[in-house]
């Protein structure tokens, strides 16, 4: 089942990266802080999932997308 969230909690990057919580919130604060450079509205403890995608993986146009329904 895809899962079409258009932003990712901190847990949702945490299940994903296998990383902890604290560690995801800290990942999710630097790329809205880019994203707030970038003059575009962010929302505190979340993030962009294609944003989120690019950054990480580096775009997914030639894989099959993530999904973040079963972590």
């Amino acid at each position: 089942m895809q899962d079409n969230k258009l932003f990712l909690s901190a847990s949702d990057v945490s299940k994903c990266m296998s990383i902890s919580i604290p560690m995801a919130y800290k990942i999710i604060r630097k790329l809205n802080d880019e994203l707030q450079e970038k003059g575009y509205l962010v929302i505190c403890g979340k993030i962009n999932r294609k944003f989120f995608e690019s950054k990480i993986y580096g775009g997914l146009e030639d894989r099959e997308q993530v999904s973040y329904a079963g972590l």
